[in-house]
């Protein structure tokens, strides 16, 4: 078995605007950063052998936090990046909703097979980024690593966790910095706990909608 401990980057200033970042980037806020160093903190007393990141900006200056705190060294996969939304990238809902309303229209559907132009569809980032982390846990059996990631990326694979369906609504927040523990063995993944905050102070703790992962 392979126990991971998936995080979701800190707040960023798209987060903060309300911007679809999917595979384009901004920087930790200033909450965001403070976020960062309180979940390193929390893991500094966690004792783990490996820890990985998305290539992706936001996420590698959280896991840059946690390094700081623990002295590992911070692993880039870019399997681990958020979902691409293509031309949706950088704009708000409303701006979406404007610029391109039919494709709005088919995204906000939830199909799992609908793709918008540059994108990716939920189906084939679901078999990118869990097929990803079966890989970094098959390269880590019998131990417990650490992963900095996105919203969609832990969505992904706690659908897979759970049998739960692509287009089905999810029931919990993707919370900044969160820690969420999976398990993977030869029977699959095992999801062990979700949303877990307690490292953060009670105004630290944010809360986006899937558009702005």
């Amino acid at each position: 078995m392979t126990e991971i401990l998936l995080i979701r980057h800190g707040e960023t200033l798209w987060n903060q605007q309300g911007r679809m970042q999917g595979q384009k980037d901004s920087p930790l806020t200033p909450l965001g950063l403070q976020q960062a160093r309180q979940l390193a903190k929390r893991l500094a007393q966690t004792s783990f052998s490996t820890l990985y990141s998305s290539d992706l900006g936001r996420a590698h200056q959280t896991a840059r936090c946690i390094a700081d705190a623990t002295g590992h060294a911070v692993l880039s996969d870019s399997g681990l990046r958020e979902r691409a939304f293509g031309i949706f990238e950088g704009l708000t809902n409303t701006e979406i909703k404007l610029r391109h309303p039919e494709l709005y229209e088919r995204f906000a559907k939830r199909d799992p097979h609908f793709e918008m132009p540059e994108g990716e569809s939920a189906a084939r980032f679901r078999d990118r980024c869990v097929g990803a982390l079966e890989t970094i846990a098959a390269r880590h059996q019998g131990e417990t690593i650490v992963v900095v990631t996105h919203g969609l990326v832990l969505d992904s694979l706690y659908r897979t966790a759970v049998k739960m369906a692509l287009d089905l609504p999810r029931g919990f927040p993707l919370l900044n910095c969160s820690l969420n523990t999976f398990r993977y063995d030869d029977k699959g993944w095992f999801a062990a706990a979700v949303c877990d905050v307690s490292h953060l102070d009670g105004d630290d703790v944010t809360r986006f909608s899937d558009a702005n992962v």
